[in-house]
């Protein structure tokens, strides 16, 4: 078995992560920083966003599985005091049934940026934001190659399934089981008046369906990708879709979607 651990790089996350390499050389597991076949993700869930771009060229023959240090996260499975019960599983024989782990796939979104300058093709595993940075944004929305609405406002949010309960949530947007293959579109505070409307709601598109959100006036704006910020000034468009790919989760345990719904939001 190879490994890579991804630490998010304080004080305790570091010393989480000796001990785990100790523990592993004792059972007898390999390091790998260039073909492991677990990353773990020691932090939070922004540490193993950056995980998932740095092995994203990976993502077929990697598997992933997180360690929280701090509140419980979307994408940890196992606390700081059980790394020693996490290795051992890992150096278990896979054959043995009780040891022998599941692999959970979730749906992610492909993103087509085309610019005057040049196309960025990129990969998201939460959400992708357009955002005006000096003032209102225009942007056309097109599903499916027909146009749907002309949006003014703050910005708009495409999330995956497991994204929907991070920014999508707060922006009223619905969440999603993440073994549903879609995307959700979210507006960011849309101007609806007499003079101009939006939807005003959430829309849900299946992995047959894309977007397209084409820029509208002169204007700079920050593109955000998971954590990845970008500035553009000179944005054409942007094609969302349920990509292709998916990020495979290694599961230990039992540890259900809705569980973790409930353990962030309401115990």
């Amino acid at each position: 078995m190879r490994y890579y651990v991804l630490d998010r790089g304080d004080q305790l996350s570091l010393e989480l992560a000796e001990s785990f390499h100790k523990l592993a050389a004792d059972q007898g597991l390999i390091l790998d920083a260039d073909s492991p076949d677990i990353v773990v993700s020691i932090g939070g869930d922004g540490t193993m966003l950056h995980a998932f771009h740095s092995f994203m060229d990976r993502i077929a023959s990697t598997a992933f599985v997180g360690v929280h240090t701090g509140h419980l996260g979307f994408y940890a499975d196992w606390k700081a005091d059980e790394i020693p019960e996490l290795v051992q599983m890992m150096a278990g024989d896979p054959e043995d049934s009780h040891l022998k782990p599941r692999i959970v796939q979730y749906p992610l979104v492909d993103l087509e940026i085309v610019k005057q300058s040049g196309v960025l093709k990129h990969v998201c595993l939460n959400e992708f934001t357009l955002k005006s940075v000096d003032g209102t944004v225009v942007l056309q929305v097109d599903i499916n190659d027909h146009m749907f609405e002309m949006f003014r406002g703050d910005g708009i949010c495409v999330s995956t399934p497991s994204g929907s309960t991070a920014y999508n949530k707060s922006l009223g947007g619905a969440m999603i089981h993440p073994s549903i293959e879609a995307f959700q579109i979210s507006e960011i505070a849309s101007i609806n008046n007499r003079v101009f409307r939006t939807m005003g709601s959430s829309l849900v598109l299946p992995n047959h369906h894309h977007c397209d959100i084409y820029s509208r006036k002169e204007q700079n704006l920050l593109l955000t990708v998971d954590h990845v910020n970008l500035r553009v000034s000179d944005l054409i468009s942007v094609r969302c879709k349920v990509a292709e790919q998916k990020i495979s989760f290694v599961r230990y345990r039992p540890f259900p979607f809705w569980t973790r719904v409930r353990n962030a939001f309401l115990d």
